[in-house]
């Protein structure tokens, strides 16, 4: 016990920082929010998949859903089938057993098809890359209009990548 408390001591405190302001605060978030409405002036469906990730994304996806964010109050929601989505959100690398079905999903989706990859894995494949289990990034399976990087990404910066898809579209 003693040589764990002298490991502390001498390691100390190992957090993040605070946000410095204006870095994630309630005035950008409400920019963001404009943006998107103006954007938008309608609601927007989002079919989210996991197609193999460690879950850190979809925390921060989850967190769109908490009042801070009210991605409900902006008219964008997420839904079960991908029948009903303008855009689909694919977190982690993609698995070989998640290939076929991520495929799937983005066919059944309707014209135009928005997808927005998050996170390193997402992105890149992050730390699995491509191997026997790994298809690696979203984009070796399906086109992907916007990637999110981090590992995991801020709601704020999701938001932003949600905003830069649908002005693409």
């Amino acid at each position: 016990m003693w040589k764990i408390a002298k490991q502390i001591v001498r390691t100390g405190i190992r957090t993040e920082s605070a946000p410095r302001a204006g870095e994630g605060s309630r005035a950008g978030v409400e920019r963001i929010e404009r943006e998107i409405l103006d954007v938008l002036g309608r609601a927007l469906t989002i079919r989210a998949v996991d197609a193999g990730s460690c879950n850190g994304c979809e925390l921060e996806l989850h967190a769109l859903n908490n009042p801070y964010y009210n991605l409900e109050g902006l008219g964008i929601r997420f839904v079960a089938s991908p029948r009903h989505a303008d855009m689909l959100l694919v977190t982690g690398p993609v698995s070989r057993h998640m290939e076929l079905a991520l495929r799937r999903t983005w066919e059944a989706m309707p014209e135009p098809r928005l997808v927005v990859a998050i996170g390193d894995c997402g992105c890149t494949g992050g730390i699995f890359g491509e191997s026997y289990a790994s298809r690696g990034r979203v984009s070796n399976v399906i086109p992907v209009d916007v990637e999110v990087p981090g590992c995991p990404p801020a709601p704020l910066e999701i938001l932003r990548a949600i905003l830069a898809a649908v002005r693409r579209g």
